[in-house]
């Protein structure tokens, strides 16, 4: 009789193992769901032979954060100090950007369109504090408000092309790394309100930009990384 009872005992444990056996091969199934979930969340793609991951897009410049333009800021600061050229040359940080600010009367005499030639030596500084840095330079002109507007926008383009053409020609900096452009009155720093205003407003604008094509809109793109030379 007792056969009977351990027959039935060893049926239960035959039953009871089989039933683990099937719990343990859900729990594989749920885990290998939940890794591949995972895995997706990561940038891996599930699949049930093959695993694949995602390549992230590759931009070739990042935007110039504010701490690159510091560090530019900061390095030009100290090599004009170091040059002692801080009348001639104006460093601001501005849209984003760092710019080189020059009076007009520091590169031209009054009413001329070419370039002064006392004023060879402080193109010669711009261009070697500008060399050694991954970005290329916009030459911008700029006048006051006094006379006709098209005739002050002539001026500051022909004032900003004779720049470059210097720079250019004298091997200062490759074409390639140059652009010129002239705005007239159109961008005054101040309202224009005065002798001293309208002088001020007056002024050539050397704006470091990206290696990109030199219309790029700001904010000015560079690998900030690993091109930056200090």
């Amino acid at each position: 009789m007792w056969m009977v009872t351990f027959s039935d005992m060893v049926t239960l444990l035959l039953t009871f193992f089989v039933l683990l056996m099937s719990m343990a091969s859900m729990d594989k199934i749920k885990f290998s769901q939940a890794s591949d979930s995972l895995a997706g969340a990561f940038g891996v793609l599930a699949s049930s032979s093959t695993t694949s991951v995602t390549t992230p897009r590759i931009v070739t410049y990042a935007p110039i954060d504010d701490d690159m333009v510091t560090r530019v800021y900061r390095r030009l600061r100290s090599k004009i100090r170091e040059l002692k050229i801080e009348k001639d040359i104006t460093l601001v940080k501005d849209r984003g950007a760092v710019i080189l600010r020059v009076d007009d009367a520091v590169l031209f005499k009054p009413a001329e369109r070419t370039v002064n030639p006392a004023a060879y030596p402080v193109l010669l500084r711009v261009a070697e504090l500008v060399r050694p840095l991954p970005f290329t330079m916009k030459i911008e002109g700029h006048t006051d408000n006094r006379g006709d507007e098209l005739a002050n926008w002539d001026l500051s383009v022909d004032r900003a092309v004779s720049v470059l053409r210097y720079l250019a020609s004298q091997q200062l900096l490759p074409l390639n790394r140059l652009a010129a452009t002239g705005y007239g009155s159109q961008k005054p720093l101040f309202p224009n309100e005065s002798a001293a205003e309208r002088a001020l407003n007056r002024r050539v604008e050397f704006v470091l930009e990206s290696q990109g094509g030199p219309n790029d809109d700001l904010p000015y793109l560079i690998d900030a990384s690993e091109q930056a030379p200090f």
